[in-house]
């Protein structure tokens, strides 16, 4: 791989889970990290703010830029994004991992939680993209690297949770849509998905402690962002990837280190068979 070192990278939800693993793995090629999230002072219950996230991505050999950003803001992030290419000269890849869930049948998902999902999930995803695509296209490998589900539309993924399919699903369009707009720029747009569960604070809230005991740590998501994004843009486009593909792609084979309980039957996500 070439790494990323020099390259700058701007993650959406980078406090804690996923975003923030995948911020570190960047950071050990002395990348510059874009930190973005809501919180940016400590939270009673949840770890992790825009600032910790900075200081241990400088702790790691990277450049942190930290940012309080509401992804359904597009003024703010218009001004954040412009703020991360001036800082650092330009953008190589977008991370759109901001996300919120509710596992919830339609009459028990109150309607100011369905417009979060939409709001974080779609929007979100829509607004961070468009923002950053003038600086993608000027870059030499450029990105946007979504964390949601392949596309399946099948009733079996929708009639427990109707919203939050339906929000996670808008960013996989964004994805599928978005990747062939932008094709012709050279500019890589996929989406990355866990054959497990993984043990974030989501799982935790939302699922029995016994499958947070059989998913996997953030770390896999992590290595397998890490891959995609060193992946020639031109010829990597338009996928659905599953984070253990990914990384059998790449040669790994052991995979009992990023397990909460090695050994374990693991849980796999939702919108997987």
């Amino acid at each position: 791989m070439a790494g990323l070192r020099g390259k700058t990278i701007f993650i959406t939800g980078a406090t804690r889970g996923i975003g923030r693993e995948i911020a570190l793995r960047c950071a050990r090629d002395r990348a510059n990290i874009v930190v973005t999230g809501k919180t940016s002072e400590p939270h009673p219950k949840l770890s992790g703010t825009i600032h910790s996230v900075a200081r241990e991505i400088e702790a790691a050999g990277g450049a942190a830029l930290a940012i309080q950003l509401d992804v359904r803001d597009a003024d703010a992030v218009a001004v954040a994004v412009k703020q991360a290419a001036d800082t650092f000269g330009g953008l190589d890849c977008l991370v759109n991992n901001a996300s919120t869930i509710s596992l919830t049948g339609t009459l028990d998902t109150p309607v100011k939680r369905l417009d979060l999902m939409l709001g974080v999930n779609l929007r979100g995803t829509f607004v961070c993209s468009q923002a950053c695509i003038p600086h993608l296209k000027k870059a030499a490998n450029p990105h946007i690297l979504t964390l949601s589900p392949p596309l399946k539309m099948s009733p079996r993924w929708f009639k427990d949770h109707v919203a939050y399919t339906v929000a996670k699903y808008g960013m996989s369009m964004c994805t599928l849509g978005m990747s062939e707009e932008l094709r012709a720029y050279g500019i890589a747009v996929n989406s990355l998905w866990p054959r497990t569960t993984i043990a974030t604070a989501a799982i935790e809230v939302n699922f029995p402690e016994a499958i947070l005991k059989a998913s996997r740590w953030p770390a896999i998501m992590a290595d397998a962002a890490y891959a995609i994004l060193n992946r020639d843009s031109r010829g990597a486009t338009g996928n659905f990837y599953i984070d253990e593909t990914v990384l059998r792609e790449e040669g790994v084979t052991k995979f009992d280190h990023y397990a909460v309980t090695p050994g374990a039957r693991l849980y796999t996500d939702l919108f997987l068979d």
